[in-house]
């Protein structure tokens, strides 16, 4: 099945103060049927500047569980969406820096 992953990022400073809130596209995905509690291992977000990105550095991997499944059957042909379980980055901690 095709799955389109999503995330939803919530940004903050180091005093845990809102900053933003972004759903981080993680793109489009042929897998096998995914269930609701599911694990997906896929590279860690990270922030260069105020924009979430992977950080693909070395073992920068995380586990993310499935926390919904949504079927969108208005649009032709239907989506499928996985809302992967969400993540806070802190500016400061999850900052990667430039990406060579």
């Amino acid at each position: 099945m095709n799955y389109r992953f999503c995330q939803q990022v919530t940004i903050v400073d180091m005093d845990d103060e809102l900053l933003s809130e972004v759903l981080f596209e993680h793109g489009e995905y042929e897998t096998a049927a995914l269930s609701v509690g599911s694990s997906v291992l896929i590279h860690q977000l990270g922030l260069k500047e105020f924009n979430v990105v992977y950080d693909k550095r070395e073992g920068k991997l995380a586990r993310y569980k499935v926390a919904d499944i949504e079927i969108d059957l208005v649009t032709k042909p239907a989506v499928t969406r996985v809302y992967l379980e969400p993540v806070k980055l802190i500016v400061g901690q999850h900052d990667i820096g430039e990406i060579a």
